[in-house]
């Protein structure tokens, strides 16, 4: 397996664009993208486990019912979320004006959004702004997607593999964007994956729920859910495999790059998040369980405490013991061990061993730092 170029765009098949309609109100700043695949792809998806789930996850879940799509369309700068019946008509709207300029049904778009909540959807401009959107569609056109995309990123996140499924040679492709509101059940993120790879529906839904599982489940920034977070990845099957099912023992290899390419997004958006100076890995082994050691993980990766604490490079290891001991757990104190690395570094390893039992969980977080603050009491 080798890291490629082009993102979105390096696996058989897939074009990509991204350009401005004005919903971030600037006139060279990116905030409408999308992705299609020039033949139907067996699709999949993910989304937030928040209450209040935005218009466009609703319209994408139902669009995903036979498993397939053609297009992926995203906005930036406005989340389409708590906008009532509203939201939801825009929300169609957007797929049906892709589908007319592409040529296919309105079922094969998927509808992603990300911004500000409970504003109205500029649907106008988005509608204006699509045809220029699909003319400018080219296997270039992943990064201009990537950076579409974005809010309060610093820098567009994408990558892109190639590995061998039989004799042919596979390539799966990813972009992303999150930076802050990150915390699992997903972090606050939208990330669409492509692949050339030939897959049967079910397989690709456990795939992709494996990598969620063990990369962006996995992350935390400040502990807030968001109600846009959104995974799709749609697999055209151009590069010629013999298709994948679960008996394969194909499987485990093209799940094993899936979840190469989802642990390096979730890690860019860690080392994007809001304001921060630190990329933080937390591992944890002996839990009774792998879910016990992922909630003591996230306990100590929540903790403010312990996040301000790396953020001023004081190794106040209390703070760990208390966000661990904060969860109520039956844990003799002789039994656990914790080590940590230079506070001093842009990256912290903190090891925590607990011998209770074979469970482990590996999570990412970062510092937390008065910068954040500023970001997020201007945001609006």
């Amino acid at each position: 397996m080798k890291f490629i170029n082009y993102g979105v765009c390096a696996p058989l098949g897939f074009l990509a664009s991204g350009i401005s309609c004005g919903i971030k109100n600037k006139r060279n700043n990116k905030d409408l993208a999308l992705i299609y695949s020039q033949i139907p792809a067996v699709s999949a998806g993910m989304f937030t486990t928040n209450t209040f789930k935005a218009a466009p996850i609703r319209i994408s879940k139902r669009n995903l019912f036979n498993s397939k799509a053609q297009a992926i369309i995203a906005n930036s700068g406005n989340a389409n979320c708590f906008t009532g019946i509203c939201g939801i008509n825009y929300a169609q709207r957007m797929s049906q004006a892709c589908a007319k300029e592409l040529s296919i049904n309105a079922k094969d778009v998927l509808v992603a959004s990300t911004g500000i909540i409970a504003k109205p959807l500029p649907i106008i401009k988005i509608e204006k702004h699509v045809p220029g959107l699909v003319k400018v569609l080219s296997r270039q056109g992943g990064r201009s997607a990537a950076e579409a995309i974005l809010t309060t990123d610093s820098f567009l996140k994408q990558a892109a593999v190639e590995f061998k499924i039989g004799k042919s040679k596979t390539r799966i492709g990813a972009i992303a964007k999150g930076a802050g509101m990150i915390a699992p059940n997903m972090s606050t993120m939208l990330c669409f994956i492509t692949t050339d790879a030939k897959i049967k529906p079910l397989a690709l839904k456990q795939a992709l729920r494996d990598a969620v599982g063990n990369s962006f489940n996995n992350i935390t920034i400040d502990g807030c859910m968001s109600t846009n977070d959104t995974v799709f990845i749609m697999a055209n099957g151009l590069c010629g495999n013999k298709e994948i099912n679960f008996k394969d023992k194909n499987f485990a290899v093209f799940s094993q790059a899936l979840s190469v390419i989802c642990d390096k997004m979730s890690k860019a958006i860690v080392r994007d998040a809001e304001g921060a100076t630190k990329f933080i890995r937390i591992k944890i082994e002996g839990a009774s369980s792998d879910y016990i050691a992922r909630e003591i993980g996230l306990s100590v990766a929540n903790s403010n405490l312990f996040k301000t604490a790396v953020y001023g490079e004081n190794p106040n290891w209390g703070r760990i013991i208390a966000a661990v001991g904060s969860l109520g757990l039956n844990i003799r104190e002789k039994a656990i061990k914790i080590k940590f690395s230079s506070f001093k570094s842009s990256d912290v390893t903190i090891d925590i061993g607990l011998s209770m039992g074979r469970g482990r969980a590996k999570i990412y977080t970062s510092d937390l730092t008065p910068k954040y603050i500023k970001i997020n009491a201007e945001y609006n």
